[in-house]
């Protein structure tokens, strides 16, 4: 049965305080198996039968909303997609090597359009530089984040849709867990 990944916006920041043991049981509840969280910021990974991540995030939604009481962007990838994710080049490696610079990983539900693209990469100052691939956004970040004069919630109105945002540390780290998916 495949693996997938969930990347949920809005948990455990903002006020909005999930258990991970409620988290996990509201999933479970879906018929989602061998559900597991990591670190308590909306991460979970789970076993499914189902083969269309659109249709697991919608479930997951629903589901979240309907328990929780507040919508739950929610950002489904497989094990596979993962691991790509992790490996994708979008930067030179001396920029993602130099000391002070850190890369964050935005994701979204669909791709973006080119012209979406467009005003995504108008965001670049000279601390921010970003490039779109597939449903993703590679946020390449000169500074730490709170330095940074884009935020999460900037980036996600220029998309005009959902994204939660997750260090590659944190993605590098999920898909290490599935090298058969690498």
């Amino acid at each position: 049965m495949p693996r997938y990944i969930a990347f949920l916006r809005a948990i455990n920041v903002g006020g909005h305080t999930v258990k991970m043991d409620q988290l996990r049981q509201l999933l479970e509840a879906l018929g989602l198996s061998d559900v597991e969280t990591f670190i308590a910021s909306g991460n979970v990974t789970f076993k499914s039968p189902a083969k269309s991540t659109a249709a697991l995030e919608k479930k997951i939604e629903s589901q979240l909303q309907k328990s929780l009481g507040y919508a739950v962007a929610t950002f489904v990838r497989s094990t596979a997609e993962l691991a790509a994710i992790a490996r994708y080049q979008a930067f030179p490696a001396a920029e993602l090597q130099a000391a002070g610079h850190n890369l964050y990983i935005g994701f979204v539900a669909t791709p973006p359009s080119r012209d979406v693209q467009q005003k995504v990469a108008a965001l670049r100052t000279e601390r921010d530089e970003f490039h779109v691939h597939e449903r993703e956004v590679y946020w390449l970040l000169r500074t730490k984040f709170n330095e940074s004069t884009v935020t999460g919630a900037r980036l996600e109105r220029t998309l005009g849709m959902p994204t939660t945002v997750r260090n590659i540390t944190t993605v590098k780290k999920l898909a290490a867990q599935y090298p058969e998916a690498i």
